[in-house]
């Protein structure tokens, strides 16, 4: 399978590469000229390219062919992230931009930021890795874009996902009214909790594709147990194999909420499905080992 990378630098049948991607290419993957790569752009195209040029600072590839992904609707992202940790926020940017989703509001402890055009990550990481700022500074810099205090508002702001990854019970009841009432179609935590009862009972009631933290939150301890079995193999899996690898885990869970919820009649219903699939889990374990 081809290396996939993100990038908004294409032009001219030619595609680069930003430093840290370039640097993984060449210094992690040990990529040479001529191995194929394929390139995101974030806006709903692929593009099958071939390495032609590769240093750790600076990657270029041509451009073979271009696919567009015309099935996947472009949507907009509400993010929500206190910054427990500096990485979080990034990741999470370049993995909806990656599939074809456009962050427009994020926030840290003191306010959220609101880009109708698109959070730009390069400003973002600037702000929050190099300099340790706040998020209102981006308001500072990047044209069109405001700065509003306290995160409460956020959740007034029109979206199709949201993604609260910050605290427990940061949307409540009334967010989550507005959130619907603004069209917004599936609520994913991104942490422990930060939706209350009121706030989920809102969303299951309305339909809304609701996918709680037990499931949906799962992704950091599932990466933990791949680098243990890494280490217990004595083996150094590349970023791509980790990543294909949480993919899958990810998929799976998944499956395995909506079979639940469809088996005892909840369809749809992933809080029901989650608390289910992982109760049969630990029940069937406990089985297999003789203690029930």
């Amino acid at each position: 399978m081809p290396h996939r990378y993100f990038s908004t630098e294409i032009t001219q049948g030619r595609a680069w590469l930003s430093e840290a991607d370039s640097r993984h290419l060449c210094v992690v993957m040990r990529a040479q000229a001529g191995q194929a790569v394929t390139v995101c752009d974030g806006r709903g195209t692929d593009y099958a390219c071939r390495l032609a040029a590769v240093s750790p600072t600076r990657a270029g590839l041509d451009i073979l062919s271009s696919e567009a992904c015309v099935s996947e609707p472009s949507v907009r992202v509400i993010l929500y992230v206190g910054y427990p940790k500096q990485d979080k926020l990034e990741h999470i940017i370049q993995k909806a931009t990656e599939l074809g989703g456009k962050v427009v509001a994020l926030s840290d402890s003191n306010g959220y930021i609101y880009d109708e055009k698109g959070v730009d990550l390069a400003v973002v990481k600037q702000i929050k890795e190099v300099e340790r700022g706040r998020i209102k500074e981006y308001a500072e810099r990047v044209p069109g874009a405001k700065y509003f205090e306290g995160c409460r508002g956020i959740w007034t702001i029109p979206c199709d996902i949201a993604l609260p990854c910050a605290t427990q019970n940061e949307i409540d009841e009334n967010s989550a009214k507005m959130l619907v009432k603004n069209g917004c179609y599936a609520v994913a935590e991104g942490a422990n909790m930060p939706t209350n009862m009121e706030a989920t009972q809102v969303f299951l009631n309305s339909g809304i594709l609701f996918g709680p933290g037990k499931a949906a939150n799962a992704g950091g301890v599932a990466t933990s147990a791949l680098e243990m079995c890494q280490n217990s193999m004595r083996m150094s899996w590349t970023f791509d194999e980790v990543d294909a690898k949480l993919h899958d885990i990810m998929v799976n869970i998944f499956k395995q909420c909506k079979a639940a919820s469809d088996e005892y009649g909840y369809t749809d219903n992933y809080v029901v499905g989650a608390n289910i699939a992982g109760f049969e889990k630990v029940a069937k374990a406990m089985l297999a080992q003789g203690i029930i």
